[in-house]
């Protein structure tokens, strides 16, 4: 089959030919039909994350097919133990021997691959493969914190990137009040989060027009957590959203008291698959993205990391 691999971190991927993989117990093999590009991804390439086995394929968010005709999504969480405490305690995000897809486990950028068939996902009817892609991380993530932000009215989010371009719709939906934060003078992103439900939309420094009442932080910047707690109002909550950020810089205790909070997300679980893509047809969700060929899967993380497209880039075999 044909891949794309990293094989050693901070280095380009490589289109390489591999044999094909064979399924074993409990697994499928799948034919892929789309896999989105993730800021994981990119923090694997680029080192700032450590790669536990190399060389690997990359992707967490893909749309396959199993042999007898079945579209299923395979997800970021990709086996857990099922016995350790957070397991027995529905937080199996949290299992101490968790493995993830395109990291411990050969993801999807590739023509084929094999995943636990207990991970795997349904998928929305409405959507195309490349459409649904981004659905299996930005989306389920997004999702996650969005439920660990609370039910407050007003909700900010900083970064506005895959994942959130898919919340804001989410939150608009529930009758929330959302207010985009992106890089300074990035006025093509602001446009695009108006266009998608924000009511406002300015730079990551700006004071929105009203405190909100939680804040989700997208973007693997730790300086915008003191900027996200001093335009929160009391008893809101800072979600951090990513599996990477910088260091967060210090801030004086009086922009957290009054009984806001900050907490981050980790991973997610198949309960939140489940809910999410159970929503996201009722929203309806639409994706922004823009399509890659395999061999071009190094262009994708090259472009998302200078901003050039809006939404999600999305890899087709």
């Amino acid at each position: 089959m044909r891949a794309t691999v990293l094989e050693r971190q901070r280095e380009p991927l490589k289109a390489v030919s591999l044999p094909d993989p064979v399924a074993g117990p409990n697994q499928l093999l799948l034919r892929v039909g789309a896999c989105g590009v993730c800021r994981t991804d990119l923090h694997l390439r680029d080192g700032e994350i450590e790669a536990t086995k190399l060389p690997v394929v990359l992707g967490h968010q893909i749309v396959a097919r199993t042999e007898d005709g079945r579209r299923v999504g395979v997800p970021w969480l990709g086996w857990t133990d099922g016995e350790c405490r957070y397991c027995r305690t529905g937080r199996e995000n949290l299992c101490v021997h968790g493995r993830f897809t395109g990291r411990d486990i050969d993801g999807g950028f590739a023509e084929l691959t094999v995943a636990d068939e207990r991970f795997c996902l349904p998928l929305p009817d409405e959507l195309s493969d490349e459409q649904a892609a981004p659905l299996l991380c930005g989306g389920l993530i997004g999702y996650r914190a969005l439920r660990l932000a609370g039910d407050g009215a007003r909700l900010g989010l900083y970064g506005f990137g895959s994942a959130a371009h898919i919340i804001c719709q989410v939150a608009a939906f529930q009758g929330r009040e959302v207010f985009a934060f992106t890089r300074a003078g990035d006025e093509r992103d602001q446009e695009f989060a108006r266009s998608l439900g924000a009511v406002w939309a300015g730079a990551s420094g700006d004071t929105p027009p009203e405190p909100l009442d939680a804040a989700i932080i997208f973007a693997p910047a730790g300086e915008l957590v003191p900027a996200a707690l001093k335009v929160l109002a009391p008893g809101g909550t800072v979600v951090c959203a990513g599996i990477h950020m910088s260091d967060i810089p210090s801030f004086p205790y009086e922009d957290l008291w009054h009984e806001r909070t900050i907490r981050s997300v980790a991973n997610l679980t198949r309960l939140d698959g489940q809910e999410f893509l159970a929503l996201a047809p009722k929203v309806p969700v639409k994706t922004s993205i823009t399509v890659y060929e395999l061999d071009r899967a190094e262009d994708a993380l090259s472009d998302l990391r200078a901003g050039r497209f809006e939404g999600t880039a999305v890899i087709v075999p």
